[in-house]
């Protein structure tokens, strides 16, 4: 152990493994906090904060990047009187330092960085090696509570915090009499995290975190959806190349002859990928109904499959202005008919009453190009990402509900 110290107030050890010149050191046990000069304590404050949510202890180690970090110190900080966070700080043994914030169950990792900016404009958007970086806090940060060995002395007026976002990014800048530091952070799973310190507790999470991704990528995922549409589009194209509509029946048929029989077509063969077998049906009804049954048979199975509609049409004048409902066609819709040999066994049949229509006709078509399919994929497709694209603008209204900077009216 290379730093150990047993605060006076309340005889708690905390130790590290790490060795720096310690400034200030803060009990983890009574709350106290202590400035460190010529190997002596010496009582500066008694914090009253105390957190409710697991923390990570002092001396706790994890392997970041490959190389073994330790936690040496934590400072709770606040920020209108009511918004808490805590920044860890890690050392590893060669004297690199990170930065660890936790903020409601959401986890940024951190480093200094070499630049410098002006924020003292409020400017809405900082560049940084190129990516562009959208305002979202400008205030001053205050300290809540201190937990183990720093290097500086902490002094307890408040430090002006400015923060940038471009999620999972983050560039933080701390401003103190006129010095400023800046910080580089990107996003960390919480899962990532117990794994890094082999921990099972952590803060449970709350909202949306600071930097924290979509699920979703938006823009790759219009890309990928982009590029199912056009493979959906090259294989409509595929399948449908050279075909031919096959007709395979058209004929009219009289209800009297058909009255309570059957009309079974002619056999007729079908070669190729499945395809849809449209049979369209119509008849001259007026303010009357005719009805088809349709089954398409397979001669080699036997299987059979059965569609029924009605063909109604009427029309009339109510209040002195003209009406009509319904149709005079329909159309019957065999999916996916495989290549083999075929009959359709078709029962007309129509209102006793009506004596002026005669015939029903009857036409069927194999093979007929369709982009009914291609269209309802199409639909799918864009229906998935409006469902994402609006996902998305929620998650983001509410990661910027509490910044005075939000890009979104209320």
């Amino acid at each position: 152990i290379n730093m150990e110290l047993t605060c006076p107030k309340c005889n708690q050890n905390t130790a590290i493994e790490s060795s720096f010149e310690v400034k200030s050191f803060g009990c983890s046990h009574c709350n106290s906090f202590f400035t460190y000069n010529n190997s002596k304590l010496k009582f500066e404050k008694a914090y009253d904060y105390s957190p409710k949510d697991t923390i990570l202890k002092i001396g706790t180690k994890g392997i970041i990047d490959g190389e073994t970090y330790e936690i040496v110190g934590l400072i709770i900080k606040k920020a209108h009187a009511i918004y808490y966070w805590r920044e860890y700080t890690l050392m590893s043994k060669s004297g690199k330092e990170k930065y660890l914030s936790e903020t409601d169950g959401h986890w940024i990792l951190l480093e200094e960085v070499p630049e410098s900016y002006d924020v003292s404009r409020k400017y809405k958007k900082l560049t940084h090696k190129e990516i562009s970086y959208n305002l979202y806090e400008y205030t001053d940060a205050f300290i809540a509570r201190i937990y183990g060995f720093y290097e500086f002395e902490i002094s307890g007026r408040p430090v002006k915090m400015v923060e940038y976002i471009n999620p999972p990014f983050i560039i933080s800048i701390e401003e103190f009499d006129n010095d400023d530091t800046t910080y580089l952070g990107k996003h960390i799973s919480s899962s990532e995290v117990k794994k890094i310190f082999n921990v099972t507790q952590l803060p449970s999470k709350s909202g949306v975190g600071l930097v924290q991704p979509f699920l979703f990528n938006i823009y790759n995922t219009l890309l990928v959806f982009i590029s199912f549409a056009i493979l959906i589009l090259a294989t409509y194209i595929f399948f449908n190349m050279g075909r031919t509509e096959k007709n395979v029946l058209y004929t009219s048929l009289n209800f009297e002859e058909y009255k309570n029989k059957e009309f079974i077509s002619s056999s007729f063969e079908l070669k190729g990928s499945p395809a849809p077998l449209i049979v369209s049906a119509s008849s001259d009804v007026n303010n009357s109904w005719a009805n088809a049954q349709v089954s398409l048979v397979n001669e080699a199975t036997n299987e059979e499959e059965y569609a029924q509609k009605d063909i109604e049409y009427y029309s009339g004048y109510t209040d002195g202005e003209s009406w009509t409902e319904g149709s005079k066609n329909t159309t019957f819709n065999f999916c996916g008919v495989a290549q083999g040999k075929y009959h359709l066994v078709i029962i007309p049949s129509k209102q006793d009453t009506d004596t002026s229509n005669q015939n029903m006709n009857i036409k069927a078509v194999w093979n007929e190009s369709s982009v009914w399919n291609f269209m309802l994929s199409l639909v799918f497709l864009g229906g998935i990402f409006a469902i994402i694209f609006f996902l998305k603008k929620n998650f983001e209204q509410r990661r910027w509900e509490n910044s005075d900077f939000t890009p979104y009216t209320e």
